[in-house]
């Protein structure tokens, strides 16, 4: 949390709205201990039940009232990713959503077509496929779990409860543009276990 902090720091991202639920006291005490690194930061608070990433970005839909676009970012990635050229390329275009891919192997790829406009998805591990757009290519691609969105967002999530922001934008790319950005050649790593934290030492001090 701390180094994504100071990652959105660099691009002058210092308002940062943090969604607890698995060990939500510390990360609150931590927060408050540290001031924030230097941002300023919210809590959207999901102690009562995990609402996954779809979920959680709706229950903190207040705190993007004034804001025409926003980064959605998982916690436990690390990047060099420039996010200013994201951000920039996502205001160009101006799409729904603007996702962070790169071309790594991974199990479960999001597929755009030839104009980088998200198509489908593909669990390669079980064979899973959900194709919502119809192309003549299908280009895999490994999300980093970093978005740019459009507030209109918001409209359009119909769901509630619990759910996954990539069963939405599969649903909402049937008529709403959903691109990817490729950042390939540049660090990256999923710290989401003890392994890959060891590797993840290695690439990023």
């Amino acid at each position: 949390l701390q180094r994504n902090i100071e990652y959105l720091q660099q691009f002058g991202i210092d308002e940062v709205v943090v969604n607890v639920h698995h060990f939500a006291k510390q990360i609150i005490d931590e927060v408050k201990n540290q001031n924030g690194w230097g941002s300023k930061i919210e809590i959207s608070d999901e102690t009562d039940a995990v609402l996954e990433t779809g979920g959680g970005l709706k229950r903190a839909k207040k705190y993007f009232k004034t804001e025409n676009h926003f980064v959605l970012m998982n916690v436990d990635v690390l990047t060099d990713l420039d996010l200013h050229k994201m951000i920039l390329a996502h205001v160009k275009n101006k799409p729904l959503a603007t996702l962070a891919t790169t071309s790594r192997n991974s199990s479960r790829a999001l597929f755009f077509n030839e104009d980088n406009y998200l198509c489908g998805w593909k669990n390669f591990k079980t064979g899973e496929t959900k194709i919502s757009k119809a192309a003549e290519t299908l280009i895999p691609r490994a999300f980093s779990g970093i978005h740019v969105l459009d507030h209109r967002i918001f409209e359009l999530l119909t769901q509630g409860g619990k759910f996954s922001i990539i069963d939405s934008y599969l649903d909402l790319c049937k008529t709403n543009t959903i691109i990817s950005y490729d950042h390939s050649g540049g660090q990256f790593k999923d710290v989401g276990t003890a392994e890959s934290v060891l590797e993840a030492e290695k690439l990023f001090r």
